[in-house]
């Protein structure tokens, strides 16, 4: 990817510039918010993640990339440009030409927040030699290698920076995107990206995922008592993780290819046991009222098969008893408390000819192992033989701006 300007003009020019404005210049460009459909930028955690609260927005993209900075110091002004650019693309406000760029005119002249959120997650390979930055690192942030089915696409894991970028509709979406790599295309270059949208509500619940089923269900339980969703998702006191990481979170981004000729050939009722769910409602298999009824485990697995997804994936009561694949066998397994945030995506055909379509997996968790764990059990589940990760990474979702001073990761950096 080309470099929009040099990095002299980039430290001696954007930064001069005052962008941020936390030496109490006025900022190049307008960022007083507007009228419209606003996620406000500023607290103790990044939005992106729990809010919009159980309505993320329809359109997402997550974009990772290798930082090219030369030293800390370019490294603290890449992210406080990355704080200024992504404080007034969600915000809004006139869209102003700045002394490096005359803007994408994109959204017009006023650029409209349009649900907008920016989430800047950091790899483990930031913590190497090049920034001083070892003995800070996240104590579980590692890079993600491979589970039992995954096919991993190197050009498609890992990286530097992970940016999730969500809103209502794509361009506002594309304009971000141009925006942030005009203002700090000199310091970062992208790894990879996977774009992704969420269905609307057919006909209500959560949105469905390309199997049919609906997606994203069990953040109900993260919701239903309060102090569940601090205790479990936001890394605070006391913890092993550096002082530096609270309000911060664990994000695991997956892309998974769904093999959607085989599963569209079988049986709706076998879907059905894969899953655990009905289709239609996502009522569990062995009852319940609605999709959030608690699944309650039929002891011989007559009903929901030891095997299926949502057996597997989040035992919800403390001691659910669960064997795969033998029911002989019984396990006592904690119920798991992450938070989802998944994207469907469609590409262009893979090079065996096969629909490249399927989820782009996001979630939040206080502790890596949380997923990790998941994951190991969902070697053993039905769903296999349907699907094939292929890319992705682990990052650390960084602790939330809080005000006009602040700037992502500054107390890692400070």
């Amino acid at each position: 990817m080309s470099h929009s300007y040099s990095r002299r003009s980039f430290v001696g020019g954007t930064l001069a510039a005052g962008l941020v404005g936390a030496a109490g210049g006025k900022p190049v460009l307008e960022s007083s918010p507007i009228a419209g459909d606003v996620v406000p930028f500023h607290g103790e955690h990044q939005s992106g993640i729990t809010n919009p609260p159980l309505a993320p927005q329809q359109q997402g993209i997550f974009a990772t990339y290798d930082v090219t900075a030369d030293n800390r110091r370019e490294l603290y002004d890449l992210f406080r440009t990355l704080t200024a650019r992504a404080r007034f693309l969600t915000s809004g406000g006139p869209a102003r030409p700045d002394p490096h760029s005359s803007g994408s005119g994109l959204l017009g002249s006023t650029l409209v927040p349009d649900g907008l959120t920016v989430t800047v997650g950091v790899g483990a390979s930031l913590f190497d030699h090049r920034f001083g930055l070892a003995d800070r690192r996240p104590v579980e942030l590692v890079p993600m290698t491979a589970f039992a089915h995954d096919h991993l696409n190197p050009a498609e894991c890992h990286g530097d920076l992970l940016l999730q970028l969500c809103a209502n509709h794509d361009d506002a979406l594309v304009n971000a995107l141009i925006d942030i790599h005009t203002h700090t295309g000199a310091l970062m270059r992208q790894r990879w990206r996977i774009d992704g949208f969420r269905s609307p509500q057919r006909p209500s619940g959560t949105p469905r995922d390309l199997l049919g089923f609906h997606d994203d269900v069990a953040n109900h339980f993260l919701t239903d008592v309060k102090g569940r969703i601090n205790k479990f998702l936001w890394v605070h006191p006391p913890s092993p993780e550096p002082a530096w990481t609270t309000g911060g979170t664990y994000q695991v981004i997956r892309i998974v290819q769904f093999h959607l000729d085989e599963w569209d050939q079988t049986p709706v009722n076998l879907q059905e046991k894969i899953i655990g769910r009905h289709k239609v409602t996502g009522i569990p298999l062995n009852g319940g009222t609605n999709e959030n009824s608690p699944v309650v485990y039929d002891p011989n697995g007559e009903v929901m098969p030891f095997n299926c997804h949502v057996r597997l994936a989040n035992p919800q009561t403390v001691g659910s008893p669960f064997s795969a694949p033998n029911p002989h066998v019984r396990d006592k397994v904690p119920p798991v408390h992450m938070w989802r945030r998944s994207y469907q995506y469609m590409r262009a055909p893979d090079i065996t000819g096969r629909m490249d379509a399927g989820h782009a997996f996001c979630c939040f968790q206080r502790k890596l192992s949380t997923y990790v764990d998941m994951q190991r059990r969902l070697e053993n589940e039905m769903l296999v033989r349907f699907l094939t990760p292929t890319g992705g990474g682990y990052f650390f979702a960084l602790p939330g701006v809080t005000d006009d001073q602040d700037f992502y990761a500054r107390a890692l950096l400070t």
